[in-house]
């Protein structure tokens, strides 16, 4: 016999119905679910199980969110990479924190998340730059719920879309003057620029690439290590360069080298313990390489693009000439060939013009399609 108070009521089609709270919705308010049974007993079964895993919510946490994630990096530290930790610090302490950083935990709800969402959106944030800055919200309260005890008050938030846009390039004619010109013009600099533009490296993994890493015998080069600039917490300075291991475990891979780039690594080879980038033992940081590529854009009259453009027109000229995905994929060092396909593979008007004379052919092939009904 169901008692008041329990939420478990008999329905019109005879199952047995029970009522849960299950987090909160976007406006603060609880959140509710149901089960559902063929008797009152086994409904209340499910329910004092339910009721049991959310029994956290009821521990009031008189944190601050300030305290909270102070607590949740100290959890952090030595799990994640020092330039992951510092970049985390850097969006908590630039974005977050002045926001909402003094108010208590318990009193922050989904609205207040959504309320910073619009206002760094309103502000000229990217959509995919605040959602990086709401994944680390995100971590923070669930730290709070799995850690700690206490509700997950992000729970439920969803972060903004983010629209794909397609990233300036240089066209095909354009893509030739520039590798005419790092050709011809040879230097340590123009080496690496051409090297990104034949293998796809990143800045990062270019600046940190020493003549060690790269065996003419065997034709391969070695990514191992990148290279960025991060903030110097409890340093003098408020930024200092690392070179630690690559972005992920399969940026860590090994690139054969290309015919076209053979002669050149073998003219302008030096000591294996010289930074390819420099001929020396000192490096070149990525923020120095990048002002050097738009130099010399600058000096061939081209549009300023950035240095990444350069991965992105090797994946999607690969692309064109017919190489497998999977294939590309492990040479760009990704995790998924999804990820090849939706963020480094740009099309173009000539592309799909191309595309279009092909299925064109097809049909006329085919004599689906009669020839003179074609433009010539």
């Amino acid at each position: 016999m169901a008692r008041r108070g329990e939420n478990i009521y008999k329905r019109k089609d005879g199952r047995w119905e029970g009522r849960y709270k299950n987090g909160f919705k976007a406006d603060g308010k609880t959140r509710y679910s149901s089960v559902y049974g063929a008797s009152y007993s086994e409904v209340k079964a499910v329910l004092t199980a339910k009721r049991a895993e959310q029994k956290s919510d009821c521990l009031k946490c008189n944190f601050t969110f300030k305290e909270l994630s102070d607590l949740w990096l100290d959890s952090i530290a030595n799990s994640v990479k020092e330039s992951t930790y510092s970049n985390y610090l850097m969006k908590l302490e630039k974005h977050i924190i002045p926001c909402f950083g003094a108010i208590r935990y318990e009193k922050l709800t989904v609205k207040i998340f959504n309320d910073f969402i619009a206002d760094k959106l309103s502000a000229g944030l990217s959509a995919r730059y605040v959602s990086d800055i709401c994944r680390v919200i995100k971590s923070i309260t669930k730290f709070a719920r799995q850690k700690l005890g206490y509700s997950d008050k992000a729970e439920l938030l969803s972060l903004p879309k983010c629209e794909k846009k397609e990233r300036e390039m240089l066209t095909a004619a354009q893509q030739n003057l520039l590798t005419n010109y790092l050709t011809d013009s040879t230097s340590p600099s123009n080496l690496g620029i051409f090297i990104s533009a034949v293998t796809g490296m990143r800045i990062g993994e270019l600046c940190a690439l020493k003549w060690s890493d790269i065996d003419l015998e065997k034709r391969i080069i070695t990514v191992n290590k990148t290279m960025q600039r991060i903030k110097n917490i409890g340093g003098k300075t408020a930024t200092k360069i690392v070179i630690t291991s690559p972005k992920s475990k399969t940026s860590a891979r090994e690139i054969p080298v290309p015919d076209v780039l053979y002669s050149y690594l073998a003219a302008m080879r030096k000591n294996n313990d010289c930074y390819v980038l420099t001929g020396e033992k000192a490096f070149a940081e990525p923020r120095t390489m990048q002002y050097r590529f738009t130099s010399v854009l600058k000096k061939l009259g081209l549009p300023q693009v950035n240095f990444h453009a350069l991965r992105h027109m090797f994946a999607t000229k690969c692309v064109d000439i017919g190489v497998d995905v999977k294939t590309l994929s492990e040479i760009l060092g990704h995790c998924s060939v999804e990820l090849t396909l939706n963020r480094y593979v740009h099309s173009s008007i000539e592309r799909k013009r191309n595309c279009m004379k092909l299925f064109s052919d097809k049909l006329v092939s085919q004599n689906e399609i009669k020839p003179s009904a074609c433009i010539s």
